[in-house]
Order: C-alpha cells, then structure tokens, then sequence
C-alpha cells in the first residue's frame, strides 16, 4: 500500500510539474544557505579556538583579558602601554616559565601588522592541535634587517626571497611615518595557518628598534607633517636627541650579531609576552604572581579563558546567522504549504475518484503527506548539492579574503541533525493539506462547486 501511495503522488506531481519544480527549488536553497552557515559558523569557532594553543599564559601592560588577547594574538586593537625588558627578564626567569617569546608591536606594512620578536616565536608557538609553524620557504631571520611573512603577506603582495619591505610606523593601512631608511630583506615565507599569523610581517627585536632609533623631532617633522606639535611638546630637550643618536650607534653595533634569535640584545620596552609553564597545574599560580607584581602593573591571561570570553561576545553574531538561515528555511516550508492547500480545491474531484475506487480516508490523508514528504526530500538532496557544489567554488575565495578554510568533509552530526529536522518538519507540514482532504466527503467532491 505504500508503494501504491508513493507511486500516486509522483504522478500527480509530474502533472503540477513547473509549480513544483519552483517549490523544490525554493527548498534547495533554504537548505543549501541553512548548511553553508552552520558549516562556516563551525569552522569560524573552531579555527578561532585553535588560533593559538601551547601558551599557558599571555603577559601584557594592565588592561582587559580581552583586550590584550586582541592585540597580542589577533592583532586587532592597541595595547595600552608596554612593560619594561627588566619585568619581562624577571618573570621569564620564574622558576616555574619553561620558554617565552616576546613581541613588540605598533608597526605595520600596507595594513598588515608588523611584530618584532625572536627565534622563540619560531621555536615554541603553537596553533591548532599543537602544531609548529613551518617554513614554505627560506628559514627564519638571522639578521637584525631579517623579515618572515606570513602566508597571506606573500601572497597579496607578491613577495618572495630577497624581496625588501618598508614598514611604517602605526597600525594603519597609510602612514605618513615610513621608515625608507631601514628596509627588511625577506629571509622567509611561512605556511599557511588559517590564523593571524598568515597576516603577519615579523621582525627581530634589535632591526625594529633601529628604524625607531632615529625617530627625534627633525625625523618627525620630515616624515609626518601632521606630528610636528606633538613633537614640539615630547621632544623639546636636546639631550634625548642625543640619547636617540646614541641609542642608533648601539642598535647598529647590534644588527651585526649574526645569532638565531638575537638572544643577546634587550630592547628598552615590549609590548606583551607569551609564557610556557613547565607545569600547567602552576599556571593559577604563575598568573596570580604576575597579576601581583609590584615593579610594574601588568595582566596575566590564560589564553583559552579569554578566548572563551571573547567568543561570548561575538558569537552572538553566528547564532543570529543561523536563525536567519532557519526562518528562511521555515519561509519556504510555509511556501511548499501554500502550494499545497492552493491546489486542493482542484484536487478534490481527484481525491472524490480516489474515495469511490476503495481508497480509504486514511489513504488520501497519506497521499497529501507522501507528496510533501516528497517535495521535502527532493528540495533537500538538491540542496546538499547546491551547498557542496557552491562550497567547492567558494573554499578558495573565503581562504584568500578571510584565511578561513571551510572544509569541504561529509556532513557533520550537527548538520544531519538539521537535515532531519527540515525532513521532518515537511511532514508535518503536510498534516494539514491532508488533514483537510481527509474531511472532504465523498459528495462533495463529486459535486465541485462554481
């Protein structure tokens, strides 16, 4: 009985071919834009958590959790001050602190961030599932004018070995501060991540402050026509344009070193610190000692803490995108009813034949709700095609526009369990057409009213 039902409505289907057609089409949609947002939602907060793992702490001036995550990882925002070379000296030489990489910040190369660091950050940052940064190609600086770029840096701007890069000063995508004086020369490129880290310039500690170590007032005035009072008001004793003098010769001295990673040079300031603990169970510990430190006022985060934190703030946005997603799919449920109870005056003549061959109440019932069970499922095979065919074209152009890889795998316990919920969803949609044929009586539609 069944198959004699199903067979029934995939003839009556075939003959309401083009309303049906834009109905499936309808649904195909829904579904396919119902599946790219969960899978993009998914693979955003996934390659978000995994945007740096192995730190057991992030060490910055005093400010917010989140705040500090921003600038130091994500590169997003200003740190609020930077933290003297003694405090970062003192608490690397905790007894507990297995490694630390510092970072100086406030640079930028046509918009992409600038971070000065040293063979540390090479040596011992992780992202993912503990996985190391790996060369593309080159290898890490070993000169003070030695720049790595990121994998996004490389390719936007089509960089290669050798190539010279001029950073400016500020954050920004124009500056009116370039440091022409001290180009970089590209020692490396790394691999692409699907973290910041593809979005990064880096640079030693000892190159980053030489193109700083001429910035006195004469160096202001020439380059950024806009930072002339400012420097009239900060600079106005001769003596630290001597400082700045003396502090170049050094840098310059120093840029000679030919070591992996500048282990021997100490910059004045840093703008934050990442931390392993040979022991994670001492990282409470740890971060409450830097929390307390009485030299300097500084914050210790637990990145994963903040990362949690900073996802409750902004993964409001994903859940309205998916309930968009879900009310555009209920929007074209409501449309596959709408077509239904539209044909059902017509209908009932077919269904009045149907009642006087032997069909039973329950079978016309059933008949209504086999066609929308039908009409789901051929809207929803359609629709996982359209999103994998879509996702496959896509997948290069959000890795290169956002650095986001959206996996093209099988489809997820999170995805079927939406699929399973719009599959069931068309049935029961399907009551109510059916429902009304249901109460249709045999009379009444062998007589069609005019």
């Amino acid at each position: 009985m069944v198959t004699s039902i199903l067979s029934l409505a995939l003839k009556s289907l075939r003959n309401r071919k083009v309303s049906i057609f834009l109905t499936v089409l309808s649904i195909a949609v829904s579904v396919s834009l119902l599946l790219g947002v969960e899978r993009i939602r998914h693979e955003a907060r996934t390659n978000f958590a995994n945007t740096i793992s192995g730190t057991d702490l992030i060490v910055g001036a005093r400010t917010s959790p989140v705040q500090l995550l921003l600038s130091s990882v994500f590169g997003l925002g200003d740190a609020t001050n930077n933290i003297r070379w003694e405090s970062y000296q003192a608490i690397a030489g905790h007894p507990g602190v297995a490694w630390s990489i510092p970072i100086s910040l406030g640079d930028s190369h046509a918009g992409y961030r600038v971070l000065g660091t040293t063979g540390a950050f090479f040596k011992h940052f992780r992202y993912g599932r503990d996985q190391a940064l790996k060369m593309h190609t080159g290898d890490w600086f070993t000169a003070a004018d030695g720049a790595v770029l990121g994998a996004d840096v490389a390719d936007k701007l089509g960089y290669r070995l050798g190539s010279a890069v001029v950073v400016a000063h500020g954050s920004g995508a124009v500056s009116f501060i370039r440091h022409d004086e001290h180009p970089f020369q590209v020692t490396g490129i790394l691999s692409r991540t699907g973290t910041p880290v593809d979005r990064t310039l880096f640079a030693g500690l000892a190159g980053i402050d030489a193109i700083h170590a001429g910035m006195g007032p004469a160096h202001s005035q020439k380059h950024d026509p806009l930072a002339a009072p400012a420097n009239k008001r900060h600079h106005e004793d001769h003596a630290r344009d001597a400082h700045y003098a003396e502090h170049e010769r050094e840098l310059d001295q120093a840029a000679h070193a030919n070591t992996h990673d500048h282990a021997g040079y100490e910059p004045a300031t840093l703008t934050a610190f990442f931390i392993g603990l040979k022991s994670r169970s001492a990282a409470l510990s740890v971060q409450r000692m830097v929390n307390e430190y009485a030299d300097e006022s500084l914050t210790a985060i637990m990145p994963a803490v903040a990362l949690q934190q900073l996802w409750e703030i902004v993964g409001v946005v994903e859940k309205v995108l998916l309930a968009v997603s879900a009310l555009v799919v209920v929007a074209c449920l409501a449309g596959m009813l709408v077509a239904i109870l539209s044909t059902l005056n017509e209908r009932r003549r077919e269904m009045a034949i149907l009642r006087a061959v032997g069909a039973r109440p329950m079978h016309v019932l059933a008949l209504i709700v086999g066609e929308a069970a039908l009409l789901t499922l051929m809207g929803v095979l359609l629709g996982i095609a359209i999103f994998y065919g879509m996702l496959t074209v896509a997948q290069p152009l959000i890795l290169s526009w956002s650095g986001l890889l959206v996996s093209a795998a099988a489809l997820s316990s999170q995805e079927l369990l939406l699929i399973a919920i719009v599959c069931l969803a068309g049935v029961l949609i399907g009551l109510f057409p059916g429902y009304r044929i249901y109460r249709y009586s045999l009379a009444d539609g062998m007589t069609v009213r005019t």
